[in-house]
């Protein structure tokens, strides 16, 4: 595994989360912790947020120039609270997420490359599993080396959630300042901005924001779904164990934290971010408020070649 995703970082550039260490994850187990944050309105109690997360990457090389990219992710989500709320609505919360992530990454030249991905997902409370737990999606990406130390890939990712598409222009950016600053990211989803302090540990700034919806298959709830949403800004550090094993500590703010449950049929025409088209959705429960965060990971990351 480690030769073959040696050969296919040589390509992809910061296709996943690549560091300012110059290193590649090919195995993350993280955890999640959320303070405990009090509802909008209605209840007095404090909502309190837990979550996890294992992602593996297995890229395979099909020539010099072709590679066939994937990756596996598991998230879960839980909201737990000692509120006793009316029939219908879904509480506490246990939310699960599998997304496949596969296709074709093509290099033309040393200046140019495609990436073209299918993306798969399962998205459920597990219960009475049916065609309506999956979501289709995909991305597509045209890559652009400017120099040495820049590299800019421009495209889309679109999904078809349980309320509707939704698509999201992105620029995947791969930027070395120098041999101690990176910035990194695919934009406007997650990014980096890295500090290499040491051989064995780099800190910096991070963001991640992204939206799922999952489907309650539970008859007690009559087909709805969950839309989670949340932009999570913050700090890290990530210390070097013992060989290839690093520890990553995030913690910051969660904004526009939003655990929201519709109805199976209320859909919009159009999401893209920070804007929905013809969202006329009627929420069912009560939110609560945006709050900290911390996050601990165990990351498996290659060294790559200087």
């Amino acid at each position: 595994m480690k030769k073959i995703a040696l050969l296919v970082l040589a390509v992809f550039g910061f296709f996943q989360t690549a560091h300012s260490q110059n290193t590649f994850d090919i195995l993350t187990v993280s955890g999640h912790f959320g303070f405990p944050k009090e509802y909008m309105d209605t209840y007095d109690d404090k909502a309190k947020e837990t979550g996890a997360m294992i992602g593996l990457v297995a890229p395979i090389k099909m020539s010099e120039k072709t590679y066939w990219y994937n990756s596996i992710n598991y998230f879960y989500w839980s909201v737990n609270n000692d509120i006793d709320m009316p029939d219908g609505i879904y509480n506490p919360m246990r939310l699960h997420g599998f997304i496949l992530q596969t296709g074709l990454y093509h290099k033309f030249n040393d200046r140019h490359g495609i990436q073209i991905l299918f993306a798969p997902r399962l998205m459920s409370d597990l219960n009475n599993i049916s065609g309506s737990h999956y979501q289709f999606g995909g991305t597509a990406m045209w890559e652009v080396k400017y120099r040495d130390g820049l590299t800019l890939s421009y495209g889309a990712m679109f999904n078809q959630e349980l309320y509707g598409p939704y698509i999201v222009p992105v620029i995947n950016m791969d930027w070395q300042l120098n041999d101690r600053w990176n910035i990194s990211g695919l934009l406007p989803i997650y990014s980096k901005i890295s500090y290499r302090a040491s051989p064995s540990f780099n800190c910096g700034l991070n963001h991640f924001g992204l939206g799922s919806t999952f489907k309650l298959g539970d008859p007690a709830y009559n087909g709805d779904y969950i839309e989670r949403r949340s932009i999570e800004v913050g700090l890290f550090g990530r210390l070097k164990l013992t060989g290839d094993i690093y520890l990553e500590g995030r913690v910051g703010y969660s904004i526009d934290r939003r655990y929201e449950q519709y109805s199976g049929n209320d859909k919009i025409s159009l999401a893209i971010p920070l804007k929905n088209f013809g969202d006329d959705r009627v929420q069912k429960n009560v939110s609560f408020g945006d709050g900290g965060y911390a996050n601990l990971r165990l990351v498996y990351s290659i060294q790559l070649p200087q």
